[in-house]
């Protein structure tokens, strides 16, 4: 009976450290993805600020600018 409680309580703080462990890793991933897309973001962000600048301010130099994409 003894055995088998200090069992369990062993089995329990393996697993305790394996979920600490595994949501450190995960912590740290997430906290990379939510950086890159913060940046993803504000680059999008900037991009959309330049383009309706050139599409109000230079109309043919967009124009230009597309042609020679195609």
């Amino acid at each position: 009976m003894l055995r088998t409680i200090f069992s369990i309580g062993i089995f329990t703080l393996l697993g305790l450290f394996a979920l600490r462990l595994a949501f450190g890793i995960l912590g740290f991933a997430f906290g990379i993805f939510g950086v890159l897309l913060a940046l993803t973001v504000k680059i999008a962000i900037i991009g959309g600020v330049g383009y309706l600048v050139l599409r109000i301010v230079a109309p043919g130099t967009l124009r230009k600018l597309s042609s020679r994409s195609d």
